[in-house]
């Protein structure tokens, strides 16, 4: 396996190096997304990372698929932040999805063929899933009829599936809620207008709007009882996903920095021979070496208890590390760290945004927070020292 991962991560640095880096300014220019370079990272095995062979996949584990968006987030981390998700749904379908929905679906997603989004946020309730208002009546037929609208959709109006969560009943809580794969030529299917970003224009991001839309028993993803505890898992690996495309991130403004202040005469001497620089990017270094090591072993963690908690250490540490080191390298290349051709004002608005989706850092210290609470409760009861607090 090891030799599967290598290979794999040689094909997405490759993959990176020829078909996003060179061109994602034009990408941002034309604000459309990439088909042709997504078409060749399926051909090239990256659009079925963790699906079984015997649908295309390549039947990597969590823990080393998820080493790929590390490669491609040296490019781009909006462009590695689609695949994972497209991944992610890929890897839905094809573990938990009917029969059915394998046979139709399951080869064109591995393949990148076709390509697919998750839909969870809704307009009204952000990181809170329980707070949903789209719904699904069961008909008498087995297929479902859906109204409502999600948010914050990537690939809105360019994926050819959306794995949606809907909710069955109007009772509060989460026992109702189910998980369905709805095509994006089904009648009722639509997009608002794309939001307006900053430098990620080409992935396009909107609210989709279902309205009677009806869909098949045969693409139901996860049944009734089981769609919040699967999106949960699903969210957990885009976390560390986002944390493994920062990673990359981190690299590509540090090799800038380093490009440009080994050249760069001041004071008689190289930019980095002083001090003041190294001692800047040393600490760049530092953090993401330690940004590495902690999402890896969330990647390893995911699917058992520790999973969640851990997927919340990467999101929280590992953006905040990528913003920081995304500004400290434009501050290295002082005037010069302003100007486009370098990338690092992409850089930046990339890693604010890869902070905020799937979960804001604040959300994740919340998951953090009550991971500490549980193990309080755990812990004894420190003795009162003798005195204190008598009058």
């Amino acid at each position: 396996m090891s030799t599967d991962i290598e290979k794999i991560l040689n094909v997405a640095r490759e993959h990176a190096a020829t078909e996003v880096a060179p061109n994602v300014d034009a990408w941002n220019q034309s604000g459309v997304w990439p088909r042709a370079a997504s078409d060749k990272a399926g051909a090239a095995g990256l659009m079925g990372l963790y699906a079984p062979e015997e649908f295309g996949g390549q039947g990597l584990s969590l823990g080393d698929g998820i080493r790929v968006y590390e490669e491609l987030g040296t490019a781009d981390g909006a462009y590695a932040f689609a695949l994972s998700m497209h991944n992610i749904c890929t890897f839905a379908g094809c573990g938990y999805g009917t029969e059915a929905f394998k046979e139709q679906w399951a080869r064109d997603l591995t393949s990148g063929r076709k390509l697919a989004n998750f839909a969870l946020t809704e307009p009204q309730s952000g990181s809170d899933a329980t707070n949903m208002y789209s719904r699904a009546v069961i008909n008498s037929d087995g297929t479902w009829t859906i109204n409502g609208a999600k948010a914050w959709v990537s690939l809105a109006g360019e994926a050819d599936i959306y794995f949606t969560v809907v909710k069955t009943t109007d009772q509060p809580g989460h026992q109702d809620m189910a998980m369905i794969a709805i095509p994006a030529d089904t009648p009722g299917l639509s997009f608002g207008p794309r939001y307006e970003t900053p430098s990620y224009t080409f992935l396009p991001l909107s609210e989709m709007y279902m309205k009677d839309v009806v869909v098949s028993e045969d693409n139901i993803i996860l049944p009734v009882g089981q769609g919040l505890q699967g999106s949960l898992m699903a969210i957990d690996i885009a976390r560390v996903s986002i944390a493994s495309g920062c990673c990359g991130l981190m690299q590509a403004a540090l090799d800038t920095a380093l490009s440009y202040s080994k050249n760069r005469k001041m004071f008689g001497g190289k930019n980095l021979d002083l001090d003041g620089i190294q001692w800047m990017l040393g600490d760049v270094a530092t953090e993401l070496e330690a940004s590495r090591l902690l999402y890896r072993a969330a990647a390893n963690a995911l699917g058992t208890p520790e999973g969640p908690v851990m997927a919340a250490h990467a999101k929280r540490f590992v953006p905040d590390a990528a913003v920081k080191a995304a500004h400290t390298c434009t501050q290295v290349l002082g005037g010069m760290g302003l100007l486009k051709p370098y990338g690092l004002d992409r850089l930046s608005r990339l890693s604010q945004m890869l902070r905020i989706v799937d979960g804001t850092t604040e959300i994740s210290r919340v998951v953090i927070g009550r991971s500490l609470a549980k193990r309080a409760k755990t812990l004894p009861d420190l003795p009162v020292p003798k005195g204190f607090g008598e009058t």
